[in-house]
């Protein structure tokens, strides 16, 4: 039935919808398959992934972007601190926590594990903070960060009509679009 299209995509970023529209379009074998943000780029660039769902910014250079949508920065908290009282905090609310961050050392969910014992915040996008999700925190809107971008990411030296199907997909064009 051929090779599989290969999509990628980081921590927070749901792909089932698009997914569920190539196999319904029955467009061929599909992998999906979840990567580390910090890996983002390399799946790409090693050839084991032909397309990855991105949180941007990341290095263009050799790549082809396509911005998708924006979401919103929040603060993870543990259940009783003072911010989750409000519907939005401003980073200077912020400005006497421990603020954790994401590193090799420590990942999301280890972030929030962190807030929940009570030793810190950490300002995620809003995607992370609900998957990792817990009933000992609660995650408010950081009004005045801006939003982070995921984007669309595959190599510029590669291409074929599996690539311009499933950006097809991704943009919402019918089957019967004249694109493809």
């Amino acid at each position: 039935m051929g090779t599989p299209f290969r999509i990628a995509f980081v921590p927070g970023v749901t792909p089932g919808k698009w997914v569920r529209t190539w196999k319904e379009r029955r467009l061929g074998p599909l992998e999906v398959f979840l990567v580390d943000e910090r890996a983002q780029r390399s799946v790409l660039e090693d050839e084991s992934a032909d397309m990855c769902f991105v949180r941007l910014p990341v290095d263009r250079d050799g790549l082809h972007v396509i911005p998708l949508y924006a979401e919103k920065a929040v603060v993870v908290v543990p259940t009783e601190h003072p911010a989750t009282l409000f519907e939005t905090v401003t980073s200077t609310d912020l400005a006497d926590e421990v603020q954790l961050s994401l590193s090799d050392e420590l990942s999301a969910k280890q972030a929030i594990e962190t807030v929940a014992a009570g030793t810190g915040v950490v300002v995620l996008p809003m995607s992370v903070a609900r998957l990792h999700h817990r009933r000992d925190v609660a995650f408010v809107v950081v009004a005045d960060l801006p939003e982070t971008q995921v984007g669309l990411a595959w190599p510029s030296d590669r291409d074929d009509d599996r690539f311009e199907t499933f950006i097809g997909v991704v943009r919402g064009r019918t089957a019967r679009s004249s694109r493809g």
